[in-house]
């Protein structure tokens, strides 16, 4: 039988703990580890749920990989065509984890009405573009149709919209400047057929999807040319190490960039999430420790004639310092499982209303997302247990000073 556990279970249980002098003390105590946790949690899952939205959203808009060819152009415009017909599309024969390959084609233009005018980027895509993502924000409407010889079917964004005060099924007049200054613009009339939300303002506010045949058109550019492809893999987490062996397998005359290499400064930013979560699970971790040190003092302090008899029983130090840190443990566990609750709680209310909202000019999306990892709360509950536990040590080591003859008199 564990002696140890079986009075620190008695006392746990006992009237007079609950009702001692100490009691206040303990409650700060499991309030603190509760806290503790549950600003764990809510770092934790809203820092990953950021990353990963936002990476995703990135992706959703320019895939995790682009093949172009090699030229001066920084911008978003294609200006150099790319051959279709390549050994990688349409599908990579080297290279595994890929979802899908899709050609694109972007060019600049300008959409009109009678009172506004707002430049877009016209991305023209064809029949093996992925709509996952645009189905996941798409507001109203629908996608466009391209299973027909000519499609001025567009899908635009409600920023778009709410700027140009129009609404679904409204027709838009798009003008593109040609290439050559002795040339006059083009204009195009388009049908918005769907409206999307991403929430990220930096391609929301331009971004129009349509055809890639009405870019070959204005380009002058045969069926088989584009302005380059797109590759979805199946995982964002090997993003470097496949954007490498695509590299290495598409032709001398073309580049392949990620987009951690295009947009490396986004990337960056949400890097530092981890850091600043990370910061906040040390800081909770030393309170709740701080907080459950003194609660183990004072339950020491206050049971002084108990350590005393103990130890004139026979009882070593190693096994009354076990009551202690059994008692101890027991109120890390009680403010562990409380903390989770509430913390839980909150993220599930979070993940399935959306109560918080942010800025989606600083943070690109519109609500605070979540993402939650069991792994991840079974890493925070075992790490703050065994921490706190580990700090609690020490400390216990104030029960060898007490000396029977001394504590045993008073009672």
């Amino acid at each position: 039988m564990n002696y140890e556990l079986f009075i620190a279970k008695r006392i746990i249980a006992g009237k007079k703990y609950k009702n001692s002098i100490s009691s206040p003390i303990i409650k700060i105590a499991i309030t603190a580890i509760a806290l503790g946790i549950i600003i764990m949690l809510i770092s934790v899952a809203t820092g990953a749920g950021l990353q990963y939205k936002i990476r995703d959203k990135m992706a959703g808009f320019k895939g995790h990989v682009q093949i172009i060819n090699y030229d001066a152009n920084n911008s978003d415009v294609s200006t150099v065509p790319v051959d279709k017909n390549q050994d990688f599309y349409p599908k990579f024969k080297n290279v595994d984890g890929i979802k899908n390959i899709q050609v694109f084609a972007n060019k600049a233009g300008i959409l009109r009405t009678e009172t506004e005018f707002e430049g877009i980027i016209f991305k023209g895509v064809s029949t093996d573009y992925d709509w996952t993502f645009f189905n996941e924000y798409l507001v109203e409407g629908r996608t466009p149709n391209f299973n027909q010889d000519r499609t001025k079917e567009v899908l635009l964004s409600q920023t778009i919209m709410n700027r140009l005060q129009l609404k679904l099924n409204d027709v838009v007049l798009a003008t593109f400047i040609k290439t050559s200054t002795s040339k006059l613009p083009s204009n195009r009339k388009y049908t918005i057929v769907g409206i999307y939300n991403s929430g990220f303002a930096e391609f929301d506010k331009s971004m129009m999807i349509g055809d890639i045949r009405e870019v070959q058109n204005l380009n002058k550019w045969t069926e088989n040319e584009v302005g380059g492809f797109e590759v979805i893999l199946n995982s964002f987490d090997k993003i470097e190490e496949k954007g490498e062996e695509i590299y290495s397998n598409i032709g001398a005359t073309l580049n392949s960039k990620t987009i951690l290499d295009s947009y490396p400064a986004v990337f960056e930013w949400i890097e530092l999430f981890d850091n600043n979560v990370w910061f906040i699970i040390a800081i909770m971790i030393l309170v709740a420790g701080i907080n459950m040190i003194t609660a183990l003092l004072v339950l020491i302090l206050e049971r002084v004639q108990m350590i005393g008899i103990l130890k004139a029983l026979g009882s070593t130090n190693t096994s009354i310092r076990k009551i202690f840190l059994y008692n101890a443990s027991y109120l890390i566990i009680k403010g562990l499982f409380w903390g989770n609750i509430i913390g839980l709680s909150i993220l599930f209310v979070q993940y399935y209303f959306e109560v918080i909202t942010l800025n989606p000019e600083t943070y690109y999306v519109t609500t605070m997302p979540v993402y939650i990892s069991l792994k991840a709360i079974l890493l925070l509950n075992i790490g703050t247990l065994i921490m706190s536990f580990l700090m609690l040590i020490i400390p216990s080591y104030i029960i060898t000073k007490i000396q029977p003859s001394k504590s045993i008199k008073f009672a």
